[in-house]
């Protein structure tokens, strides 16, 4: 530090109460307090069905859907053909007429309003994937749900309306409280070439050029129940795919016919593996139960066999039980190679991790895909619930999606079987992030058709502890508060607050997955700490653990377990799109001149200009005549040791200095004074979004301090603020947020002095330094005109 300014003891004292007044003028002109007020006018009200601090109410209700299914894969015409019966319990206190049901393959029919809802544009140079896009409904035909009938229990066909993505079943009679409804469902459809066809989806076949052999995900493959809730009603919000999935829990009893020679992976338990294998591969299932490193069931070796033959011309059926899902997933092929190893749960449960890949995977999945997974639940259940389901199942298959006990991921290697770092950790991330999905959403049971970060943030949350807990050296791609900096400090025009819906989102991967990530990471690290963050974090996953929350649960759970209050967070960082952006715009360093008697200097710096308000109302009152009993009573002055009399206006700061001066001697100003250095930060608000300001002092001996204050203290003017902070030692240099810990997104104003490499910046920076002669008054003007400019 190049420059000192040393001041009397008396202007040391009294500028705070010169800027004390300022600061009130500042508020008067400036926007304050907005940014702490409480989210409460906006959230639902509290009720018997949600609590005011964040958990289920004594009347919370949540309806049920129980699945019987049999469906057979028809790999001639890619046709999935099913029949369920479905038994409806109408927990909730409403009187229903009608039914929705979700038909989510339609959203690839020629009619479907995904087709046509986009805007799109000609550039010069256009591939043909791109002109293709530009009619996607053409070649969709044959596409879409073929529903074949629907009847209640006794036969009798039922009334149905289909409405593009959604099917109304008009109930023979009103369905009460307390009552269930049986019902059968009839249907088809032609599955997609889902690595080809513009329409995209999350399912149907991949075909395999070089020996003629298909990989089947079949996911959003039967007709499902809406969710009919306390907060929405029916979420009946068309499916166009990206807005996911709202579903209700029930137990699932599945039939699947394939090819004899397919292998197959599905949601919950296989009720039949001793007829569906092998006496080889079910004695190596046998020791999989115990297995602490991953046994290839069906091997290597046999998948490669099995690709070679044509596909069998015999079917088998593959019977599964699942309880308590949300859906139902699974997949075949003649090419999987399958792996299964045994986890142990902190309840002393068994988990099988298991995998599915084909050859071109193996390289990476045989290696990490199984242990990834039973790392991933390790790991989960640290943070949330202990893993509650019997089985945990990745599948390679090019792209990544999730369903409850079965995920889909990426993973394979070049055709030599060498693969770069790059797929390795891509497979690892991806894998990590669609188990996690077992906890959000298919346990911890969030709506995504209308809160894609309500499971995907908050998911990619713990996928990055994951990773890190994984190897602490992950090159995780969300988190870390540095990552999100470019986001947000794009245009506001490219900008949504995370609390927008799925369907109007821009940058979906920042929105939904890596800015709410990153908020929860800062939460964790910087606001709360980690021990009050996790606690609450449990708490929540605990409460709404095979329910239906809604984020004003989430946001009012994660403040009643840490009593820590959090609105000012959730509204900059979920529904607002500010950015930080914290500015250290200047600093003034001050030392006590012990040697001058400041007594005798009380004239120079005259407080006439800006006296306390209680000497104010004295002096108008005394203008006016008023008199006082204290001034005439000599017992009640010794009553009322503070009060002073009135000895006109110019009298106020001789006499508050004679008062402060009376209360120390000279030895003891020394020891509590003298070499003091007394640094004022003036700080600014350049992005609008309020967060705590962490200070790195640096000295001149070279030691280091980090001084975190709390964020309240934006809360009397949320645009600038002064603080003075008093050292023992010289300071050499000053930076905010040092570790990058707040997503501040832009660094070049952090800094005191300046960077050398911004010399010109550092010049203007230095001009700024007060002048030894100046009063507060005087300073503040300088510092308005200064900003001005």
């Amino acid at each position: 530090m190049n420059s000192k300014v040393s001041i009397f003891f008396l202007l040391l004292f009294l500028t705070s109460i010169g800027l004390q007044a300022q600061l009130i003028k500042n508020n008067a002109e400036a926007t304050h307090a907005n940014k702490f007020e409480q989210l409460d006018p906006i959230w639902r009200s509290p009720n018997a069905y949600r609590t005011a601090g964040g958990a289920p109410g004594p009347d919370y209700w949540q309806q049920r859907a129980d699945y019987k299914i049999k469906c057979s894969l028809d790999t001639k015409e890619q046709r999935i053909t099913g029949s369920e019966t479905i038994t409806y319990y109408n927990n909730s206190p409403s009187t229903m007429k009608f039914l929705w049901l979700q038909l989510d393959e339609n959203e690839h029919a020629k009619t479907s309003q995904k087709h046509y809802q986009n805007t799109s544009t000609i550039r010069p140079q256009m591939s043909e994937g791109a002109l293709n896009r530009l009619e996607v409904w053409r070649g969709q035909d044959d596409y879409g749900v073929n529903i074949t009938k629907v009847t209640d229990k006794s036969g009798a066909r039922l009334k149905y309306t289909i409405n593009n993505t959604m099917m109304r079943i008009e109930l023979p009679a009103d369905l009460k409280p307390g009552k269930k409804f049986v019902f059968n469902v009839d249907w088809n459809y032609k599955m997609i070439d889902r690595m080809n066809n513009p329409s995209w989806g999350r399912g149907g076949y991949e075909y395999f050029e070089d020996n003629g052999n298909y990989l089947y995900t079949i996911v959003q493959w039967f007709p499902r129940l809406c969710v009919y809730s306390d907060y929405e009603g029916w979420q009946n919000k068309q499916f166009v795919g990206r807005g996911e999935f709202a579903l209700n829990f029930g137990d699932y009893e599945v039939e699947i016919t394939v090819p004899a020679d397919h292998v197959v992976g599905a949601t919950g338990e296989c009720q039949n593996y001793k007829k569906m294998l092998t006496p080889a591969q079910y004695k190596r299932w046998q020791q999989a139960q115990t297995a602490t490193e991953p046994i290839e069931i069906v091997t290597k070796a046999e998948a490669l066999e099995n690709e070679k033959t044509p596909e069998s011309s015999a079917t088998k059926t593959w019977v599964y039980k699942a309880k308590n899902v949300r859906d139902f997933a699974w997949t075949s092929s003649k090419k999987f190679v399958w792996d299964a190893m045994a986890h142990k749960t902190e309840l002393n449960e068994k988990v099988m991790a298991m995998s599915y890949y084909g050859k071109e995977a193996y390289p990476i999945y045989n290696k990490y895909s199984t242990k990834v997974v039973d790392h991933t639940l390790t790991t989960y259940s640290k943070y949330s619930i202990p893993y509650p389901y019997p089985v945990a199942i990745s599948v390679e298959a090019a792209n990544g999606m999730e369903y409850p006990m079965i995920c889909f991921n990426p993973g394979r290697a070049e055709a030599d079987g060498t693969y770069t770092a790059r797929a390795k950790d891509a497979a690892i991330l991806v894998t990590i992030h669609e188990v996690g999905h077992n906890y959000f959403p298919m346990i911890i049971n969030s709506d995504e058709r209308q809160w894609a970060w309500f499971d995907e943030g908050l998911n990619s949350f713990v996928q990055f502890l994951t990773e890190q807990e994984f190897d602490n050296n992950y090159p995780s791609r969300g988190g870390p508060a540095h990552l999100i900096v470019n986001y947000m400090d794009s245009p506001k025009s490219q900008l949504e607050p995370i609390m927008t819906n799925s369907e109007n989102i821009k940058d979906y991967g920042n929105n939904a997955y890596n800015k709410p990530a990153t908020a929860l990471n800062i939460l964790r690290e910087t606001i709360m700490g980690r021990e009050l963050f996790d606690y609450a974090f449990k708490e929540y996953c605990r409460r709404w653990a095979f329910k239906h929350p809604t984020p004003e649960d989430f946001f009012r759970t994660m403040e009643e377990a840490s009593a820590v209050d959090l609105d000012w967070f959730w509204a900059g960082w979920f529904y607002s799109t500010d950015a930080v952006d914290i500015s250290l715009d200047s600093v003034e360093w001050f030392t006590v001149d012990m040697e001058n008697n400041p007594v005798t200097k009380v004239d120079t710096y005259s407080y006439k200009i800006q006296p306390r308000l209680g000497h104010i109302a004295q002096t108008r009152n005394k203008e006016a005549g008023m008199e006082f009993p204290v001034d005439k009573d000599e017992e009640l002055r010794d009553i009322y040791t503070n009060y002073r009399p009135w000895e006109g206006p110019d009298s106020m700061a001789t006499s508050i200095y004679t008062r402060y001066a009376e209360l120390y001697s000279d030895e003891e100003k020394k020891e509590m004074f003298d070499g003091k250095n007394y640094y004022e930060l003036f700080f600014s608000n350049k992005g609008g979004l309020v967060m705590p300001v962490i200070i790195e002092w640096t000295y001149e001996d070279g030691t280091k301090e980090v001084e975190y204050i709390p964020v309240e203290v934006w809360r009397l003017n949320e645009d600038d603020f002064s603080k003075v902070f008093v050292k023992e030692k010289v300071v050499k240099s000053i930076k905010l947020d040092p570790y990058l810990e707040t997503a501040d997104v832009n660094t070049d104003n952090n800094s005191w002095p300046l960077d050398e490499v911004k010399m010109d910046r550092f010049e203007v920076f230095k001009s700024n330094k007060f002048d030894a002669g100046m009063n507060p008054m005087q300073k503040a003007a300088k510092r308005k005109a200064d900003k001005t400019e």
